[in-house]
């Protein structure tokens, strides 16, 4: 990542930045992560989507163990410089639960009452 990429992205105090993944053609959002500055560089060099580990500290390849891999489309980062969106090709399911996405699981509201 440029120096200047860096300087434009707002770190949160522990040094990550929030992470909405979308499919990248349907724009299903799938997931919420965290990337640490090496997550973030990583992602971009190598598009495969890498992310940062809050419980184990540490960094995480999308689908290295579960087979469930982000290829990645693109990214952006928002207007204010905290979240970047990461468009993907999600292979599998999305949610350590085994979910498609990490949203299935509890509707709060919609537009059926």
């Amino acid at each position: 990542m440029t120096p200047e990429l860096a300087a434009r992205v707002r770190w949160n105090a522990d040094g990550l930045v929030c992470a909405v993944v979308q499919q990248y053609d349907t724009r299903e959002v799938l997931m919420v992560a965290w990337m640490s500055d090496e997550a973030l560089t990583r992602t971009l060099e190598t598009r495969e989507a890498t992310y940062w580990s809050r419980s184990r500290q540490e960094l995480w390849i999308k689908g290295a163990t579960s087979g469930h891999t982000q290829a990645v489309h693109e990214v952006r980062l928002d207007c204010d410089g905290d979240t970047v969106l990461v468009l993907v090709d999600q292979q599998g399911a999305a949610c350590h639960t085994g979910d498609r996405t990490c949203f299935d699981a509890d509707v709060l509201l919609t537009d059926e009452g």
